[in-house]
């Protein structure tokens, strides 16, 4: 099999840079495929005029670059928030973010469950269900725009399992793919490479980074519990043809932050363990 491909994210210059600006300094760092997130003021389809997302489709073009996949973070948005005008809310941002990368040529909208905490939370099958209802419709509204909507684990929602994952995409239905996220995935000690290998064929895309278990972080690869070599194994094992989203979360306007170091660090990493090099 040939090396895993490598993408990387806009993830850190959410506050320094628009995302027209972030895709250009990532590429003057080599790469040409890149996950976009779809957050004010960096990329937020009903603020970018005409003219601006004509921009970005021109440079894409003019670059021999793309946009891989979309990803609407859960920082003020809720599928299955309690409140039916905050589920509402959240799939009509998705429903323009999926306009966007249908015009933009993405074919990935990675989707997260709401969040949770520890005192206490609707019930689970309520969750569920409107989690369920609500991807239904995005799964309806992508036909036919060369969209799809990819689920990913994460440890703060109520679905952090691959095979809670797995469970709902498949009652969703066939066109919903999962986005793996190996760092999240590492820091519910799961083990990895059987998530991969349940995960299987569902998996359209893939995260990586790293975190210790005391602090939830994504930093820079060779820095805390994430063992790039096994996934890379488990990932080839179900053949997957893919990319690897570096998605490294540090503000590049944090004093001392480094997150060009961190993403070249960490896809030297990647290199020695069966990615494409830089």
């Amino acid at each position: 099999m040939a090396d895993l491909r490598v993408a990387a994210s806009t993830f850190p210059f959410l506050y320094s840079h628009d995302g027209l600006g972030a895709l250009k300094h990532l590429h003057a760092q080599g790469y040409r495929a890149f996950e976009m997130m779809i957050f004010p003021p960096h990329c937020w389809p009903s603020e970018l005029t005409p003219a601006k997302r004509r921009d970005y489709k021109a440079w894409l073009g003019d670059s021999g670059s793309a946009i891989t996949s979309f990803c609407y973070p859960l920082l003020d948005n809720n599928p299955n928030s309690v409140c039916a005008k905050m589920r509402r809310y959240t799939l009509d941002r998705y429903r323009e973010a999926i306009d966007l990368a249908a015009d933009w040529g993405c074919p990935y909208v990675c989707a997260i469950p709401g969040p949770v905490n520890s005192l206490i939370d609707p019930p689970v099958p309520w969750m569920r269900a409107w989690f369920i209802e609500g991807m239904r419709e995005l799964v309806d509204f992508a036909k036919g725009s060369g969209v799809e909507i990819i689920l990913e684990n994460v440890p703060f929602t109520f679905l952090p399992k691959a095979a809670d994952m797995l469970a709902v995409a498949e009652e969703i239905g066939p066109e919903v793919g999962i986005n793996f996220d190996v760092c999240n995935s590492a820091y519910i000690k799961e083990d990895v490479p059987a998530a991969i290998r349940l995960l299987g064929k569902r998996i359209k895309n893939v995260h990586i980074s790293d975190s210790g278990y005391a602090v939830f972080k994504h930093e820079r690869l060779g820095t805390g519990i994430v063992e790039p070599a096994a996934a890379a194994a488990a990932l080839e094992e179900i053949g997957y043809q893919g990319l690897t989203v570096l998605e490294i979360i540090t503000d590049a306007l944090t004093p001392g932050a480094d997150p060009d170091g961190d993403i070249r660090v960490s896809h030297d990493i990647l290199a020695k363990s069966g990615w494409a090099a830089r």
